[in-house]
């Protein structure tokens, strides 16, 4: 006889052990020869020596499945205990459809559409992704996903979001606090994404403990980012020295996605974009991805789409009347 004690600091032991028990009676039933008695968030295993080795093997894997994921159906217990046919694909596998990342209280986190589900594509092979589409299309919020699971799945040690400090029509010196309080609402759509994908508690940890940096883009001159995911969101509102100083910290071992929407442009009028030149000088490039969004990605309400709509048609409008403009500046030039 021999015993083995199992933690489960690192989960939650009310999805290990499943609502009333559920899971844990699956795994009893899986190893009838073991006497198993859990204990808080502790596991105790007793009996033969090759038996005990076998269920902390399988134990373990749940625990890696939990750590990465958060939830952990029934369903997916038992096939990860082996109660199925070897190699059948669970229906709940993130390898087999849409899911990004679980959130508290098993809330599923999924690419929804045909460009958000690419985006986690190119991420698999590509260092650096520019994505690029107008508001709505889930650019940051599947980005966030991204590097959560990244982080999860332990292919980065920390998570950095950054965004440039742009004033958006209102000036940052009427808000009241110090600077961390007037920068923090700049930041508050990466706060929102995160709180959706990782329980408070722990949150609250990657933050004091640095694992998860939200820090405005200015901030990252100077710094070396490695092993790490970053993020730099809003990217159409940093100049061209900005987004090259950005893209010149990533490290060897990082990776790296840019978002924007170059319709929503807030720099003054006498500076450009860093982003429409990057994604047009980066192209073709190994190791660079490049992901547009549109109107089809919307994945807020019905009538952001025809409000999209409806101001593309309108810039075309003030394209065309401009053009007419300076064509006939030229030809009464020309007379």
């Amino acid at each position: 006889m021999t015993e083995a004690i199992i933690n489960l600091e690192t989960v939650n032991p009310i999805e290990f052990f499943g609502i009333n028990n559920g899971k844990f009676e699956i795994l009893k039933r899986k190893f009838p020869l073991l006497k198993l008695l859990s204990r808080g968030s502790q596991i105790k295993i007793s009996g033969q020596p090759d038996e005990v080795a076998n269920a902390q093997a399988k134990i373990s894997q749940v625990i890696q499945y939990l750590e990465r994921n958060g939830h952990l159906s029934e369903n997916y217990f038992s096939k990860i205990l082996g109660e199925d046919e070897p190699g059948e694909a669970p229906l709940d596998d993130p390898a087999n459809n849409d899911i990004l990342v679980f959130g508290p209280n098993g809330r599923v986190v999924r690419a929804k559409t045909a460009n958000q589900k690419l985006m986690a594509q190119v991420s698999e092979k590509n260092d650096i992704i520019f994505a690029i589409g107008p508001a709505g299309t889930g650019k940051t919020y599947t980005a966030v996903a991204l590097a959560v699971r990244a982080l999860k799945n332990k292919a980065v040690r920390k998570i950095i979001l950054t965004r440039p400090a742009v004033e958006a029509g209102e000036s940052l010196g009427f808000l009241p606090g110090d600077l961390k309080e007037k920068i923090d609402p700049y930041l508050r759509p990466l706060y929102d994404a995160l709180d959706d994908m990782i329980p408070s508690d722990k949150l609250n940890y990657y933050m004091a403990n640095r694992i998860i940096e939200i820090a405005p883009l200015a901030y990252m001159r100077g710094r070396t980012l490695d092993n790490a995911f970053i993020i730099l969101d809003e990217a159409q509102n940093s100049t061209d020295l900005q987004l090259k100083m950005f893209l010149t910290r990533i490290g060897s071992s990082a990776k790296a996605i840019i978002t924007g929407d170059l319709t929503q442009i807030d720099l003054p009028k006498n500076q450009r974009s860093g982003l429409l030149k990057a994604s047009k000088i980066l192209q073709n490039i190994e190791g660079i991805a490049h992901v547009t969004l549109d109107e089809a990605d919307v994945v807020r309400h019905r009538l952001v789409k025809m409000i999209i709509r409806a101001y593309d048609k309108e810039q075309l409008r003030e394209e065309e009347i401009e053009e007419k403009r300076t064509q006939q500046r030229q030809n009464n030039l020309l007379g």
